[in-house]
């Protein structure tokens, strides 16, 4: 037999009716990280991350190391009792090799999936039985670091879930007796839930109780109002009034399995027969090339993509620095795609690097999600985290695309996820988000710069094949200047439309020199405008990674190393990483290798701009004799290694 591993619940292992030895809690914690990542490699600073969240201790990979080895000597002894489990260190980090049915989330997560593609009823809800059979008390008990505590949130909302539709099957097949006890815990547990509360009415009315099922519904009106300051929502009013009247369409009439959260009163709040929200901004009308990233984003996005669970909420990040292309990556993929969206698709504009106007609140973003949804302002909830509790309820049935465009960060996002499985949402950031991919499994497609062909055919397409044959030199100049990014083609292009009986040549003259290339791929439109694109991410930062890339902005060459970055902002390596990882996650600078940093060439010269301000800098002076000095002392050393001689030329000691 195999060993079984329980995560819905205490973190334990059994092997031949004998529980392992797992540990303390902060061992069990590492076993339970490697369970819900199974059969992937976790890498190591990950792996602490996850296990400390802001606390770990000094050595922290010396310990980590001995609870791997404990963990391993555990597996290995389990392989008496038929155990199949093995913990491998591999290239990527450390992967637990494990039958997922052997894992009670994996199984659960993969039952969920059969119950909803299942064929009928009855079978839907024996599924779902089966799964929420599973479950042992609190997820991950008793561990508590960040990670640990996003990732039992989201379980438990799959079991709230999960629980609601196992009711909705049952109700579909005339099986309102046996449930209604369970119903009446549930809303007493849950008293403000509305798709329970309608649950519960539906089977006191269907067992012979209308005047309990009306009298249920008055209790949840006052409380509502007592707590929320709101009124039900109106397909439970509908439903209410459907018991008033008797209404012969809520007898149970057997039929075809429908699908969850569809047609009428698909969720709390909606009006009724409305159309599904349209939300999306038009297509890009000269969008081009980028065949790979939408095959990549397709990849990532369908039901089980790069190894995620069938059932597991698709989340994909579109990164870069600003004006590569991502809002118009995304929409062009989402039109693509509309079919895979039969309930809608939502916009919204988080404005987390507008250099015209702050951030958009989470709360007020999800207002204006609710909009879209056609959700009675009545039915709003005013407190922020009851907000994010209806919004998610009411999308948790349905198969809707939801497009955060232009995300600050992954606080700003995590309240606009919906609660089920069957959405897909789609953000677009100059952010990483990596706490996201932790958190969520959100699948990342970093985006940069286009392939010299294809920004010469975005250009072709801005200002015609003749225009771009007659002056092959200075288009070359245009491209090289634009360097691939396509908010600076779009600007050039803009600029050379106005005036289409000018010469290229002036326009390729007037980027020439790199001093005034930012001046001349401005726009009145700050949202075009080349540095104000980039200062909005500049403000985004950090103090002292504010500094570095200013600094970084004076090296010489295509790149920088760790030490010389160091050198430069007079700190450890170990500091200048931290800065410099910053940077990466704002996708202001690249690491094309390890330890090699590099810019694009239009933020390198914004860097300049902010490293080179006007009037004396001694400070500025002294990082760039700190460059030197660093070049000059490695360069000397090297030399002494290649050649084994000593140079007679003795410089001053190098400063710390």
């Amino acid at each position: 037999m195999t060993v079984g591993f329980t995560l819905l619940g205490p973190v334990e292992a059994v092997a031949d009716g004998r529980q392992l030895d797992l540990g303390h809690a902060r061992q069990r914690s590492v076993l339970a990280v490697l369970l819900a990542e199974a059969n992937r490699a976790v890498p190591t600073g990950e792996l602490a991350d996850r296990v400390w969240g802001n606390r770990s201790p000094q050595r922290h990979r010396n310990t980590l190391h001995s609870y791997l080895s404990r963990i391993r000597q555990a597996l290995e002894a389990a392989r008496d009792a038929g155990g199949d489990a093995t913990l491998e260190r591999q290239p990527g980090g450390y992967c637990l090799t494990v039958d997922p049915d052997s894992v009670d989330l994996h199984r659960f997560t993969a039952l969920l999936a059969r119950a909803r593609a299942s064929g009928t009823d009855e079978e839907a809800a024996a599924l779902f039985e089966q799964a929420l059979g599973l479950w042992r008390g609190e997820a991950l008990a008793g561990l508590d670091t960040p990670w640990f505590g996003a990732l039992r949130d989201t379980l438990h909302q799959q079991r709230s879930a999960a629980a609601l539709d196992r009711n909705d099957a049952l109700l579909r097949c005339g099986r309102h007796g046996p449930l209604l006890p369970v119903l009446t815990a549930d809303a007493r547990a849950d008293p403000l839930d509305e798709r329970l509360a309608g649950q519960l009415m539906l089977a006191l009315h269907r067992c012979g109780r209308p005047a309990d099922a009306l009298a249920y519904y008055r209790e949840l009106r006052s409380r509502l109002r007592a707590e929320l300051g709101m009124d039900p929502s109106a397909p439970l009013r509908e439903l209410h009034q459907q018991i008033l009247t008797a209404d012969p369409g809520l007898s149970l009439v057997p039929g075809p399995r429908t699908a969850a959260g569809t047609g009428a009163g698909a969720g709390p709040g909606t009006a009724t027969g409305t159309p599904p929200p349209r939300q999306l901004p038009a297509p890009p009308p000269l969008f081009t090339g980028r065949d790979g990233e939408l095959a990549a984003l397709t990849a990532a996005l369908a039901p089980g993509g790069d190894g995620a669970a069938a059932d597991a909420l698709a989340i994909g990040v579109i990164g870069g620095i600003g004006g590569v292309g991502k809002t118009w990556l995304a929409v062009r993929w989402a039109h693509d795609h509309l079919d895979r969206f039969p309930d809608g698709q939502l916009y919204v504009n988080l404005r987390g690097f507008d250099p015209s106007a702050p951030p958009v609140p989470p709360a007020s973003a999800i207002r204006q999600l609710l909009d879209a949804l056609d959700v009675r302002p009545a039915s709003v909830p005013p407190d922020p985290e009851a907000l994010a509790g209806y919004y998610r309820g009411l999308l948790a049935d349905r198969r809707m695309l939801i497009l955060l465009d232009n995300a600050r960060d992954a606080e700003q996002v995590r309240p606009l996820l919906p609660g089920g499985t069957g959405c897909t949402v789609l953000v677009t950031s100059r952010n990483r988000l990596g706490s996201l991919v932790t958190t969520h499994g959100a699948r990342t497609l970093p985006l940069g710069s286009l392939p010299a062909p294809e920004a010469r055919a975005l250009l072709t397409r801005h200002l015609g094949p003749q225009r771009i044959a007659a002056e092959p030199d200075a288009v070359s100049a245009l491209l090289e200047h634009c360097a691939g990014l396509p908010l600076a083609l779009g600007v050039v292009a803009a600029r050379a439309a106005a005036h289409p009986g000018f010469p290229l040549a002036g326009l390729a003259g007037e980027l020439r020199e790199s001093a005034d290339r930012l001046d001349a791929l401005g726009d009145a439109d700050l949202t075009a405008d080349l540095r104000a694109v980039f200062s909005s991410s500049y403000h985004a930062l950090g103090e002292e990674a504010a500094r570095l890339y200013g600094l970084l902005g004076l090296v010489p060459g295509p790149d920088c190393g760790l030490h010389a970055a160091a050198s430069l902002a007079a700190t450890t390596p170990a500091r200048a990483r931290v800065h410099l990882r910053e940077l990466e996650a704002a996708h202001l600078v690249e690491q094309h290798a390890p330890g090699r940093y590099r810019m694009h060439d239009l933020v390198r010269l914004h860097a300049a701009e902010r490293g080179n301000p006007e009037g004396p800098d001694d400070a500025r002076d002294e990082a760039v004799r700190r460059l030197v000095d660093f070049h000059l002392h490695t360069g000397l050393a090297a030399n002494r290694l290649l050649d084994g001689v000593h140079t007679p030329f003795a410089p001053e000691p190098a400063p710390p």
